[in-house]
């Protein structure tokens, strides 16, 4: 591989080192002072960029208060990924060309590529028309203009915030040093192995997976698999019991009115994508049987995915209606909305019954 970052070799070389260096000493002086000051800078900085950088910025997933914004562009330098343009252009060339040879990090030039030797080898051909809308935004411009004296005055406060109350040399290695190692693994691991391990939720045909594990390691981020389907989702963890931090973060930010306009993807939308996965996959299963017992299930698997489909457009059709219509004939529709609802809640429920009951009765036929 040629390396032609050579600064960014040079840098990821030399603190890694540092990392490992410094660790015996850092032993030394160790405290739990210290543990709670990377784990507070490690948050602040991870939140940035993955509410700030991915969410807000390269997804347009909602919109900000200029305050919030200078917020996440100011303690985003504490993740040390270079500016919020330059992030957000690589990451909707990764969504645009995915898994393909534009992809600035694809996983199929290997794992180690997309985690970390892409940023060696990689050359920027950046392309404005890609981040129009954030080349218009003076604050993310200003932070693209300034990024390394912001990020050098930000952790250079933050080293003097912890030499406050910690001996230097860990307000060093647990405030600076292991929270760029932390953030940088763990964002880089969606790159790798949020494209290797882990469930296919809703798109067989990406890379990308949904993993529990790298979820909790990268607030939320990990359910890779949805995020790729529905991007547009202010959220990455759609069910309640998902663990994903980012969306609680932007939620709570619009409770308190410096975030808007958060955009979700309906349940039914969701629902729809689902039971075409199931379908696919029940359907490639049972077509290599030639017995009664799998053509039947083939037959019940196309009629109910089918009768799924009609009732999910007929909702959605008359959800536009009513948007449309005047408030005096909307009391008209909501009669039909709710019959709508109730058939497909009826369908969706006989979907989930029929896939449990075809997966395990097949598996016990055979």
């Amino acid at each position: 591989m040629r390396i032609r970052n050579r600064d960014t070799f040079l840098f990821i070389f030399i603190y890694h080192l540092l990392v490992v260096a410094l660790l015996p000493f850092f032993v030394g002086v160790f405290s739990w002072w210290a543990a709670l000051f990377f784990l507070v800078t490690f948050i602040v900085g991870g939140l940035s960029i993955t509410a700030g950088y991915h969410r807000l910025f390269s997804h347009r997933a909602y919109s900000a208060h200029p305050l919030y914004e200078w917020t996440v562009l100011l303690t985003s330098t504490l993740g040390l990924q270079w500016s919020a343009l330059m992030w957000s252009h690589d990451h909707r060339l990764h969504h645009n060309h995915v898994d393909g040879d534009k992809d600035p990090y694809s996983i199929n030039k290997g794992f180690w590529y997309a985690h970390i030797l892409w940023l060696f080898s990689y050359q920027r051909d950046f392309q404005a028309g890609l981040v129009g809308d954030l080349m218009k935004n003076p604050r993310v411009m200003f932070q693209d203009r300034y990024y390394i004296p912001l990020a050098i005055a930000v952790n250079g406060a933050v080293f003097g915030i912890g030499c406050l109350f910690l001996h230097p040399l860990a307000s060093l290695y647990a405030g600076v040093l292991l929270r760029v190692f932390a953030i940088h693994h763990c964002t880089w691991f969606i790159n790798s192995l949020a494209h290797t391990w882990g469930a296919k939720t809703y798109a067989r045909e990406l890379s990308a997976v949904d993993n529990a594990v790298m979820a909790f390691l990268t607030f939320g981020e990990g359910y890779h698999n949805y995020h790729h389907v529905f991007a547009g989702d202010y959220r990455n963890g759609v069910r309640w019991y998902h663990f994903d931090p980012t969306k609680w973060v932007i939620w709570t930010a619009s409770k308190l009115g410096v975030a808007n306009a958060l955009r979700t993807v309906d349940r039914v939308r969701i629902q729809k994508k689902l039971v075409l996965k199931d379908k696919e996959l029940l359907l490639d299963r049972l077509n290599r049987e030639f017995d009664e017992f799998a053509a039947e299930l083939s037959e019940k698997v196309e009629t109910l995915a089918a009768r799924f489909e009609d009732n999910a457009s007929a909702l959605m059709a008359k959800l536009k209606e009513f948007n449309q219509a005047s408030r005096e004939s909307r009391s008209a529709l909501r009669a039909d909305i709710r019959r709508l609802r109730r058939e497909l809640q009826a369908s969706w429920k006989e979907w989930v019954s029929l896939t449990r009951a075809a997966t395990s009765q097949y598996a016990i036929a055979h």
